[in-house]
């Protein structure tokens, strides 16, 4: 029954977003509440408040939280007009309900992310309340529970905010995107396509993880889901082929973590960077390309030392799929990854983009058809082939809008495709993706929300600002020890937060201080960024790292610092975007080339110096040559990027002519 109940609320919680992204969104406050309150209904009916506690009481709270959810919605759907009209003489009603939904999503924060982000949004509502009673500059004059209630739950500087107005719009079309795409086995076709790009090389299965993990992570936007994913394939041949078991747990978490970094979708983060700054999302993917290759590269290059070291060789071709037959059976997997970016490069919206997206996955699923009389596979064919055209036909239009008739013509008829006897994605597969789509926005969603918590109460005591200036006497005026200094603060966060919310925190505290230093304002958000994705990968706290050291049975805090050594491009390719611009494909193609050819260096010095080879074992004095220069590398000045670049060329060129005598 309550099965049922979850699938049939996730059902209307689909339609409610795909009828928002591709016909009609809705104002901001209404879109936003709308959304959570789906999520809270379907996180309070599928987490239950505590397994200690006995089923009545169980389902008695479940059942007060769900029905407390529908009128804080209701109430703010119903009333809003009248709200705004009485803007500032607020009633009792307003602040009771509004204490009320604030519970609610610490509740929900509780149950979906755990009790760090829990308190931490609890603490900012005490430090909007005892004001007066805070150290230094943190004190301020205080804020009453009208004031402050008021200011979380009706107006979109609170719960309502910018986060959870990303969460609600862009970011979960594009989770449902990467549901969907799974569903249809876009999964296994990715992982044999890197397998059949890179098993035969040294430690193919390892480069092989990091290959399908920048694929699927690049859809699915989560380091977890990624690891789970690719690592039940990944993880059990990198052991056979010689890796140790954190090693191997180490590698698939690191490769994971990028593909929260690796366009297009970036998890929630290209959306939110977009809202707060005014970049276009276009912009922010062309920004993120190189960089997110870089770390992937930087992965990549680990697994390899460790091959070369041990005399790793790559798994027999027998073992492998052929490039050929992986392409010629799953190429249809590529289709909607081509039409996303299609529709990107036309300046079509993003939530716009997603829809269109959401529908080809279901359309391009249908090209590889089952078997069956050969009139019904042509009658299947003609009418995917029409309703894709005719999809593509309407995204270019839909710039001017998506009508009516068109979007219910749209939707209906990739609905009907589900009937199909020879469709690969049956109804109740179809079905069964949209409910897993929903559900996994709940995370995503709650944290926003919280983290609208901790923005509302910033803005309201205009405590950022204090952080910042802060930061900015800590620092000295120095960039590189402000930038520090931010690492740490998102170590800090990145033990009780998840890489959104954690990204949120930081960039309305320290992000203004970055710039403040010159940093530009995009560089600043995408550097946060970048160091927010550490949770994944940095003990004592590593979930990714974790969830790939149970797939290796391997010992979770060991595993954790492997991952936390194989994913230091998150710590030095920020230092590129800074010192670097080039990286981010600022100035003239010469400058481009050079910043480019020096990061490479610089990351292949770092590599080589923490794993002790390049070519061969390295004596301590190279490793040491190696990571002066590799520092030295980093930063602007002919002098010194000559020095730097001239002894990591030494080392490597000194560890090539001389590895046949080693070997020998």
């Amino acid at each position: 029954m309550i099965a049922r109940l979850v699938a049939l609320i996730a059902w209307f919680f689909v339609a409610f977003q795909v009828y928002t992204a591709g016909y009609a969104p809705m104002t901001a406050i209404f879109q936003r509440s709308i959304h959570l309150g789906f999520v809270l209904l379907l996180l309070f009916l599928t987490v239950p408040v505590s397994k200690r506690f006995p089923p009545w009481l169980r389902w008695l709270l479940d059942g007060v939280l769900i029905a407390a959810t529908l009128v804080v919605v209701g109430y703010l759907y119903t009333n809003y007009d009248a709200i705004m009209d009485r803007f500032g003489w607020w009633e009792p009603t307003d602040v009771w309900l509004g204490a009320l939904t604030t519970l609610l999503v610490l509740e929900a924060t509780r149950r979906a992310i755990g009790w760090p982000m829990t308190l931490i949004a609890a603490f900012f509502l005490a430090y909007a309340y005892f004001g007066p009673y805070f150290p230094g500059v943190f004190a301020h004059k205080g804020y009453g529970f009208e004031r402050l209630f008021t200011q979380l739950y009706l107006t979109t500087e609170g719960i309502f905010g910018l986060p959870l107005g990303v969460a609600a719009t862009f970011v979960f079309i594009f989770i449902l995107f990467g549901a969907l795409l799974e569903a249809t086995g876009a999964g296994k076709f990715f992982i044999d396509l890197a397998y059949a790009l890179a098993g035969q090389s040294r430690g193919g299965p390892a480069k092989a993880s990091v290959i399908s993990s920048a694929f699927m992570g690049s859809l699915s936007g989560s380091a977890i889901a990624n690891v789970v994913t690719t690592g039940a394939f990944t993880i059990p041949l990198m052991r056979r082929l010689g890796y140790r078991p954190e090693e191997a747990a180490g590698v698939e978490a690191a490769a994971s973590t990028g593909g929260q970094i690796m366009p297009p979708i970036m998890g929630a983060g290209a959306f939110l960077i977009a809202e707060y700054t005014g970049v276009p999302y276009l912009e922010i993917v062309k920004l993120s390309v190189i960089p997110a290759i870089l770390y992937f590269l930087t992965v990549y290059l680990f697994v390899d030392a460790i091959a070369a070291k041990r005399g790793m060789r790559g798994l027999p071709r027998s073992e492998l799929p052929r490039l050929a037959s992986v392409l010629a059976e799953g190429w249809h997997y590529l289709l909607p990854l081509f039409v996303l970016i299609f529709y990107l490069l036309k300046n079509v919206s993003a939530m716009k983009v997603g829809f269109i997206g959401v529908l080809a996955v279901v359309l391009s699923a249908n090209l590889r058809a089952r078997p069956g009389p050969a009139w019904l596979r042509a009658l299947h064919y003609a009418y995917h082939l029409f309703m894709l055209g005719f999809l593509l036909y309407v995204g270019l239009q839909s710039r001017q809008g998506i009508t009516l008739t068109q979007f219910y013509a749209l939707v209906g008829g990739t609905l009907l495709t589900a009937l199909s006897p020879l469709s690969p994605l049956s109804l109740p597969r179809l079905a069964d993706a949209l409910v897993q789509g929903a559900k996994a926005a709940i995370p995503v969603s709650v944290a926003t929300a919280a983290a609208g918590i901790v923005v509302g109460v910033v803005g309201l005591t205009g405590v950022g600002l204090k952080f910042s200036g802060l930061v900015l006497s800590a620092s000295g005026g120095v960039t590189l020890v402000a930038l520090v200094l931010v690492a740490v603060a998102s170590l800090v966060l990145g033990m009780g937060l998840p890489v959104t919310a954690s990204y949120i925190v930081l960039v309305i505290l320290a992000g203004p201080a970055l710039a403040d230093l010159g940093v530009p304002l995009i560089i600043a958000h995408l550097v946060v960024f970048w160091l927010s994705q550490d949770s994944n990968v940095t003990p004592p706290v590593a979930l990714a790292a974790y969830a790939a050291s149970g797939l290796a049975q391997a010992d979770p805090m060991r595993s954790g610092f492997m991952a936390w050594k194989f994913a230091k491009g998150l710590y030095l390719i920020p230092l590129l975007m800074v010192y670097r611009p080039g990286v981010m494909l600022e100035g003239g193609a010469a400058l481009v080339a050079k910043d480019l050819l020096l990061g490479l260096l610089a990351l292949a010095a770092f590599v080589g110096a923490l794993e002790g080879f390049l070519f061969r074992p390295l004596a301590p004095g190279a490793r040491l040559a190696l990571l002066l220069g590799g520092v030295l590398v980093f930063f602007p000045g002919f002098g010194l990027e000559l020095l730097g670049a001239g002894l990591v060329l030494a080392a490597l060129l000194w560890a090539r002519l001389t590895r046949r005598s080693v070997s020998g």
